[in-house]
């Protein structure tokens, strides 16, 4: 590119950016051009919005009243310009509401008090959601006595104010401008008036309006604002005012209210729900990947009898033998056709044993009938029943001791002697990797929530994503447009919307963002938070325009190639995860906010001191920000696999052949897991020769010798559902959702090494 060009795209450039700008700035241009929202955030408790309405008015010649609360505006005839001012108070829901919508967020400091705990939750959370223009405003400067001590109370707050927002001065073009409204009621009806702002506003998509819901649009009319005029000659034709500009109504392909898909759609003659093709109970073996190794009735359970061949035969030679040798000579050797039967066991794959990537050395499980490399065992007697229920309660109480020291286990669990493992873990099944090993889908068919094959797949959520917001930018009202929306609402409904709180904006929704689907965002836990949160804990999250009480599965974050993840019971203070749930669907990277309610404390005990300490560290704000994420793609293919661990003792060790007691508590258990892998802590590999006796223990063989202080381990899995998601309102009790909870029977005893 020569020096000429270069100049020439420069210039380019700079022409495309200047028109750009002209046309945002159109919007607010001309005698019907749309007002400039400005919302006025007091961040300490002796500051009144009204007073800084009413200064602010006063500087620019306008002496209108300003209401104490709520949305006003007036027009600035120095400036020919119309202001929008919004005042929500110190809430901060109304706080977070304003400043999505505003043009310009003034925040409001005081000269005389300090920013409180409540001012500064909002800050963070206006951090944390976005904002666009930051104005910092000073109250009662002029009372700071002496006059030589203002500029340091300057020179202070703006020191604070920087840690939140370090380049105010900045202008920021963000998105997240949207309508900013009033509502009337009009008999039946309800019209929503206001001035379209960001993208186009098209009839066919529904309208969020607050906490009230999702709406059909019924007709989009324009609403001028009526200019009196002074001159009017004689001769001048009269305009008829009834006349109604309809600027927009819906067609056919207007979106629906459906959450869901319709069963009709699902299921037709050839089709029938989903069922296990064995029952739980009538199998044999545990499913290990895509397979149930030692089935009788499997044809891919035959084991290739090995050719025999002369000794240093290659495998490339070795493929053109037709059958065995018929040569009875002692040079022949046993040669599998198998490539990986030969491989070094020595190594252990990075991520441990624990995760499911043993070493692929490993002779293959299906080697039943293999000759055993060891000599005969002496006969096993079971202990006496009494002297085992001493030993292994003294076991567990060791492993309980070392698990305080060593929390290296947090997914280990102990089943109980009377618990048949092949009955309570019927939906668990192991891998040979997480990472890498194929999760076989038909298994969970059973086990999947009602709704979820009506949820909305979407199959490539980038290309869906660029053919969304490219049909948003065509047709629809423009940017700028005073007008009146008629929302389809039935009678019923607006008699109790009319006793609700009138929002401040309404957001235009893109296609199907009111359908369900799996929904995955990221989760970073404060690092103030006081505990470990626990999985399916009902919290608050704010997601763009939205409010939702979710019951959130916590899981790694990461991409893998069978996109299989390992769900995590706990999310540590400071630590990310990925939030799953059913909601409804959002296209782009919105910013995620989380919420708790503070929890009220009453005094219960006798001592007043500790009443006293109790309530001074109590908050006293409503909610509590626990966590900021971000949206993430949502998938309905994408498995939450639950790790559990079961470990053993060993009882005996003989070289590499190892007896294991206390993994199981009868015979049956251990041939129905007989195709997993074990390890060790201490990073050994091995199998599940055969059971020995009736109370579960069985022999291992191992590729190398145990310590005697070490522990056996397998690991198997379980695929979780998220679960739904509910609209949530100022005032709802999250401790009554359903799916708070998790009570499940108390089959097995869980460690507690968390």
């Amino acid at each position: 590119m020569t020096k000429l060009d270069r100049r020439n795209q420069a210039k380019q450039k700079r022409v495309t950016h200047s028109a750009k700008l002209q046309e945002e700035g159109s919007v607010f241009a001309g005698r019907e051009g749309a007002p400039r929202v400005i919302a006025v955030i007091p961040l300490c408790a002796d500051v009144e919005s009204r007073e800084i309405v009413l200064d602010l008015n006063r500087s620019v010649e306008v002496e209108d009243e300003a209401p104490e609360s709520g949305v006003w505006r007036t027009m600035i005839p120095r400036f020919k310009q119309r202001v929008q001012y919004l005042t929500p108070g110190r809430d901060l829901l109304d706080t977070l509401d304003a400043c999505r919508v505003a043009d310009f967020v003034l925040f409001v400091l005081s000269a005389e008090q300090d920013v409180d705990e409540m001012g500064e939750q909002m800050l963070r959370c206006i951090e944390s959601q976005g904002v666009s223009t930051v104005i910092t405003g000073v109250h009662n400067l002029n009372k700071i006595e002496p006059a030589k001590r203002r500029p340091d109370v300057l020179k202070s707050l703006k020191s604070f104010i920087t840690h939140f927002f370090n380049a105010q001065e900045k202008v920021h073009d963000l998105s997240s401008r949207q309508e900013s409204s009033n509502v009337r009621w009009e008999a039946e009806a309800c019209i929503v008036t206001g001035v379209v702002r960001g993208k186009r506003l098209k009839a066919d998509r529904l309208l969020q309006v607050g906490d009230w819901g999702d709406f059909q649009v019924d007709k989009i009319v324009a609403a001028p604002i009526a200019v009196n005029k002074k001159h009017t000659k004689a001769d001048e034709m009269i305009v008829d005012d009834s006349a109604v500009d309809v600027l927009e109504t819906p067609t056919a392909e207007q979106d629906d209210l459906d959450e869901l898909a319709p069963e009709e759609a699902l299921f037709d003659e050839s089709m029938t729900m989903p069922t296990a093709s064995i029952a739980a109970s009538d199998r044999k073996h545990v499913l290990l990947d895509d397979h149930r190794y030692f089935d009788e009735d499997d044809p891919r359970d035959d084991i290739p009898v090995p050719k025999r061949l002369p000794r240093g035969t290659s495998k490339n030679q070795a493929a053109w033998y037709m059958g065995d040798v018929s040569d009875s000579g002692s040079d022949l050797e046993d040669v599998e056709d198998e490539d990986d039967a030969e491989m070094d066991i020595g190594e252990l794959p990075a991520a441990g044993p624990a995760e499911g990537n043993f070493d692929a050395a490993q002779r293959d499980p299906t080697e039943a009938g293999a000759p055993s490399e060891y000599p005969q065992s002496e006969m096993f007697l079971d202990p006496a029943p009494e002297e085992e229920a001493e030993q292994l309660a003294a076991y567990r109480k060791q492993r309980r001791e070392d698990a305080e020291d060593d929390r290296e286990f947090p997914d280990e669990i102990e089943l109980l002697p009377n618990v048949n493992a092949k009955e309570r873990l019927a939906r668990y099944r192991g891998l040979k990797s997480m990472r890498t090993s194929q999760w076989e889908m038909e298994e969970d068919r059973p086990y999947e929530p009602e709704e979820w094959s009506r949820l909305l797949e979407i199959a490539d959520y980038k290309s869906a994503k660029a053919r969304i917001m490219k049909e948003s930018l065509m047709g629809g009202v423009r940017s700028g447009t005073r007008v009146d929306i008629h929302l389809r609402v039935s009678p019923e409904r607006v008699k109790e919307l009319h006793a609700s709180a009138i929002p401040t904006a309404i957001f235009s929704l893109l296609r199907h963002e009111h359908k369900r689907t799996s929904l995955n965002t990221s989760i970073t836990l404060s690092s103030d938070y006081p505990a470990p949160l626990k999985s399916k804990a009902p919290i608050i999250l704010q997601c763009g325009p939205r409010r939702l009480l979710i019951n959130p599965l916590f899981s790694q974050a990461g991409n893998t190639p069978n996109n299989v993840h390992k769900f995590d019971r706990y999310l540590h203070p400071g630590r990310t995860a990925v939030a799953s749930f059913i909601g409804p669907v959002g296209w782009g990277s919105v910013p995620c906010l989380y919420f708790q309610p503070t929890a009220t404390t009453s005094p219960t005990s006798q001592d007043a001191v500790a009443d006293l300490a109790t309530a001074l560290t109590a908050s006293s704000l409503p909610y509590t920000l626990i966590g900021t994420g971000t949206l993430l793609p949502p998938s309905t293919n994408r498995i939450i696999a639950k790790r559990i661990i079961l470990t053993g003792h060993p009882y005996k060790i003989h070289k590499k052949l190892v007896t294991v007691r206390y993994m199981f508590f009868n015979s049956d258990d251990v041939e129905y897991f007989k195709a997993l892998q074990l390890w060790t802590k201490r990073g050994r590999q091995g199998w599940m020769r055969e059971p020995l006796g009736t109370h579960g223990y069985f022999k291992a063989t191992f590729d190398g010798k145990i310590n005697p202080m070490d522990s056996v381990a397998v690991s198997l899995y379980k695929r979780m559902w998220p679960r739904s998601a509910v609209m949530w309102q100022p005032g709802m009790e999250i401790d009554k959702v359903e799916g708070g909870q998790d009570n499940a029977p108390e089959l097995v005893e869980t460690m507690d090494v968390e």
